[in-house]
């Protein structure tokens, strides 16, 4: 569903890296319309565009919401500088070929690579737009002109400029009776509980997705190799020309001619599993140094849960977090906006998404909960929910339900019910690694 109207709004285009007016804001609050199929999207994982794990159910009736913290990754972008100069050097070696032997790859001897690099694209900037829209629909009766959703973003140009995409969909959508606005942008190269800047000894998923490329690739490679005699192109090479497919698709809203290639590779499956990998032994559970780098904000959203002041060793930005101008105790509204590889972390520091055992890097276990696409997508959210709720037998109390891309989390650390939910106290107990700053892993991080 595309939901457009005309307003002067900001709204991010051209580079997509920083907000120009525009007269025409479009917000996308439903699957992308871009030539490829759902199953195919989402086998893309965190070069998906979004969707919604589940449809959202909302509360028990005897429950009523009092206040929402969302914290959601960035829209869809363009390569990265590093994984833009390694589709390059694969496009290179494809292009330097002697003949195209296979028809599938006939296209390419005359294809041009027009993409950039790191920004927002057009429609990462209308899927914020979506969710700000969708976020007012849903929690309007938590907002008044007194009391605007607070929003935060880390430094990063395309975080900036999603969450100012978010805000202008949330003012759309109210009919520009409120207008909240972008109040605190983090540093990166500073403490930032949105980013995953903070821990230099942490290691990274390399010895895991090269194994898993190695068992993989192979045939690939060889089908290519053969079809465009001289190429050379390695395992790694193949990887890199996989992921065109996602990347000129989601930054052009049509299908790109390398989905051709993925397609018929049958890449699916693999290119998926690699991204869970990635993401399990990058700053998840498979990382002894991950799950720490999210315990900031962690700590974070407790403060604000219980009405406290934050308390946190770990990477919180102290002097931010100690005003009340830069980090209000007060709202029932809160928005962040961050990195996919950041929110992976924070999920693992609170618990959500855990494995009976670590991911295998030869062999994918079809029962895996750990996904990314169901986990971060591009514009992937978390949203912590607290709640009054009365339920029989028992007095008002607070509750807590999390929702990660709309998919009601069962909550089984703190005594969570068939509704997802469990009592504030209960929650805020079962986090105890963040309440103890990571109990020892922060300072590892340094060792």
């Amino acid at each position: 569903m595309v939901f457009s109207l005309l307003a002067s709004l900001l709204f991010v285009c051209a580079t997509y890296g920083r907000t120009v007016p525009r007269e025409h804001l479009e917000i996308r609050d439903g699957p992308a319309s871009i030539g490829v199929s759902r199953e195919v999207q989402q086998s893309w994982s965190m070069y998906s565009p979004y969707f919604a794990a589940e449809e959202y159910q909302p509360p028990p009736a005897s429950c009523k919401i009092s206040q929402v913290n969302i914290i959601q990754r960035h829209g869809a972008r363009f390569p990265t500088s590093g994984a833009s100069k390694r589709i390059k050097t694969a496009l290179g070696k494809l292009q330097a070929a002697e003949d195209y032997t296979d028809p599938l790859l006939s296209f390419v001897k005359n294809y041009t690579y027009t993409l950039g690099q790191d920004d927002l694209v057009a429609l990462g900037a209308a899927q914020s737009s979506g969710a700000g829209k969708e976020a007012f629909e849903r929690y309007a009766s938590l907002v008044s002109n007194e009391n605007l959703p607070f929003v935060r973003a880390s430094g990063s140009d395309r975080v900036v400029a999603t969450a100012n995409n978010w805000t202008a969909g949330f003012a759309l959508a109210s009919e520009d009776r409120f207008k909240p606005v972008l109040s605190v942008i983090i540093s990166e190269a500073a403490n930032d509980t949105l980013d995953d800047n903070m821990c230099p000894a942490a290691g990274d998923s390399d010895p895991q997705t090269n194994q898993w490329l190695a068992q993989f690739a192979p045939p690939m490679t060889a089908r290519l190799n053969a079809g465009a005699p001289g190429a050379n192109l390695t395992d790694t090479d193949t990887y890199n020309l996989l992921t065109l497919c996602p990347f000129e698709t989601v930054a052009t809203e049509q299908r790109s001619r390398f989905c051709d290639i993925y397609e018929e590779l049958q890449a699916e499956e693999a290119f998926a599993y690699n991204a869970d990998l990635d993401k399990f032994y990058g700053t998840g559970y498979g990382q002894p140094l991950g799950p720490v780098q999210g315990v900031g904000y962690i700590n974070e959203l407790l403060a604000r849960l219980t009405s406290q002041p934050v308390s946190d060793h770990t990477q919180t930005n102290s002097t931010l977090d100690s005003s009340p101008e830069t980090f209000p105790l007060n709202r029932t509204l809160y928005a962040d906006f961050s990195h996919d590889n950041q929110m992976v972390a924070i999920f693992s520091a609170m618990g959500l998404f855990k494995q009976p055992a670590p991911l295998d890097p030869v062999k994918p276990d079809p029962a895996r909960t750990f996904r990314v696409q169901r986990i971060v997508p591009f514009s992937a959210r978390m949203v912590v929910e607290r709640l009054e709720c009365e339920k029989e037998g028992e007095e008002k109390a607070q509750h807590v339900r999390v929702l990660v891309n709309d998919a009601v989390q069962p909550l089984e650390f703190c005594g969570g019910d068939k509704d997802g939910l469990c009592k504030l106290d209960a929650f805020v107990e079962s986090q105890a690694y963040a309440r103890n700053n990571g109990e020892g892993d922060f300072e590892k991080c340094f060792a």
